[in-house]
């Protein structure tokens, strides 16, 4: 199990995306135990200045939280999300798998193109399986690397309500009533509210 153990810790120190624990086993001799072997790893590395964390399914080397700030560059190349591909990207996360109408039915203005792309080409959603419904509608969920930049083990950790108001983030929005839904509002309105909630790292 030791010589076990280094495998694991030589796969995941080399790969730079996480590692499933299925792909491991392709990888290592005949009869290993990854997911053990993957345990006790993690455990090893407990309180070190590296963890072996879970990202989705898969696993992978990161440096521990409180040293980030460590790997930090002078300058930061941030890219913003609309304030719709914002939204779009948080009822995706809290509601996967759903559809393109059900994101609209909530936001209560229609969703462009362009916003679906952009979440789509940064690889923090994906197409997931079709509605049994008529038409078939594909559905979207969020991907693994949505995951790893934000550092959740899986959507289940995202914030919840309590959280959220904690963090301030509920308190501005309008009382229900206030304004009818999608009033005043369209895609090309929001897009222009540029918002640095979320930023590529």
């Amino acid at each position: 199990m030791a010589e076990q153990e280094r495998m694991v810790e030589a796969v995941l120190f080399a790969s730079p995306d996480p590692v499933s624990v299925r792909d491991l086993e392709t990888r290592m001799p005949h009869g290993s135990d990854a997911a053990q072997a993957l345990e006790l790893l993690r455990k090893r590395y407990e309180g070190r200045g590296v963890r072996v964390v879970q990202v989705g399914e898969a696993w992978v080397i990161r440096t521990a939280p409180d040293l980030g700030f460590l790997m930090q560059k002078e300058t930061v190349e941030t890219r913003k999300l609309s304030r719709a591909a914002i939204e779009t990207l948080a009822i995706i996360a809290y509601h996967q798998p759903c559809t393109r109408a059900e994101i609209e039915e909530i936001r209560g203005v229609s969703v462009s193109r362009g916003t679906i792309d952009q979440l789509l080409e940064m690889e923090w959603i994906r197409l997931g399986r079709r509605r049994m419904t008529p038409g078939r509608p594909v559905t979207f969920v969020v991907t693994p690397e949505f995951l790893d930049h934000f550092g959740l083990e899986s959507a289940r950790d995202l914030p919840g309500l309590k959280e959220l108001r904690a963090a301030g983030l509920l308190e501005n929005r309008p009382p229900p009533g206030a304004m009818p839904v999608g009033e005043g509002a369209d895609e090309s309105e929001t897009d222009e509210d540029q918002s640095e909630l979320f930023e590529e790292e």
